[in-house]
């Protein structure tokens, strides 16, 4: 089976405390968007890929090798230390239960048994012990723009192995799971407007109906990638003056001067072209602009 994982956009985000443990406790609301998707599939270790073929043809231009095992052959990357700036990459993991194909126009930089969602597979194969499985990801999200693309691969792929290979884990066990491998995580088992506090794994229903009333629309600027370590750095936790929730509840055209991301003050300061681009998103009609979580990705917010 194929599925699609979305991104997320953050309408508000304050970073409220440091916790102990090294993160920060924040409150956000996390919003699912379409405009981009990658594509993924996660078939048992025999089965035969529908979207191999496909992908060895467009990106490496060869077929995979030998017709109907759904393997292409084993590209740069194929080392479990190994990493590759190719188009695609291959790797099988040192007990040759997982093999991992990524593919992605700009190039892949990491090693796929890196990627979360192989790290998903082993997570779930420490407690479970996963007969062999086979991932095949096109990576079409913005990657390390604050969209969460990451996320959602790790967060869709828990749901396929469970559905996979009838694991039975209810939605608080996927999404316990999910958390582990990051904040965001969580949210993506979800994929509908939600308020999320603690590290943004603790999350509540918060419907938005007025969305309905708006487009929204995604800015991946080119050539600006914004580390999140970085952004943290420059953080000053603190406790707004008027509660997040509060603000969300109050009609769209208010939150201009209310609605912030505590990520924008520093992020623009190192970056202005993405405050420039923030500007010009108004300029250009929009109700509410904002970046997505510590960018470098921005949002905006237009009557339909």
């Amino acid at each position: 089976m194929t599925v699609y994982p979305c991104i997320k956009v953050n309408l508000g985000l304050n970073v409220l405390r440091k916790r102990p443990d090294g993160y920060h406790d924040l409150e956000t609301l996390f919003v699912p968007s379409g405009e981009y998707h990658d594509v993924l599939e996660i078939i048992a270790g025999d089965d035969w890929s529908r979207t191999s073929a496909s992908l060895f043809s467009r990106y490496a231009g060869h077929e995979p090798s030998s017709p109907g095992s759904g393997e292409g052959p084993l590209l740069s990357g194929q080392a479990p230390g190994g990493t590759s700036s190719g188009q695609i990459v291959q790797a099988v993991s040192d007990d040759g239960k997982l093999m991992v194909t990524i593919a992605r126009k700009e190039g892949v930089g990491w090693n796929p048994l890196e990627d979360l969602c192989a790290k998903a597979y082993f997570l779930l194969d420490r407690d479970f012990s996963l007969p062999p499985a086979k991932i095949f990801l096109e990576k079409l999200s913005p990657v390390g723009a604050g969209l969460g693309g990451g996320s959602a691969d790790a967060a869709f792929a828990i749901k396929e192995f469970d559905r996979l290979f009838s694991i039975g884990l209810d939605d608080a066990a996927m999404s316990g799971y999910a958390s582990r491998l990051g904040s965001d995580c969580a949210f993506f088992m979800h994929c509908r407007p939600m308020f999320g506090e603690g590290r943004g794994d603790v999350l509540s229903d918060f419907p938005v109906p007025c969305l309905d009333r708006y487009e929204l629309k995604v800015v991946v600027p080119e050539g600006i990638s914004v580390s999140t370590a970085d952004a943290y750095r420059g953080i000053v936790p603190r406790i707004p003056a008027v509660p997040l929730k509060e603000i969300l509840r109050q009609p769209v055209e208010t939150w201009r001067d209310m609605l912030t991301n505590d990520f924008e003050e520093t992020v623009f300061a190192k970056y202005p072209a993405l405050a420039a681009i923030k500007r010009s998103l108004y300029d250009s009609g929009a109700v509410y602009a904002s970046m997505s979580g510590s960018g470098s990705a921005l949002f905006a917010l237009y009557p339909r």
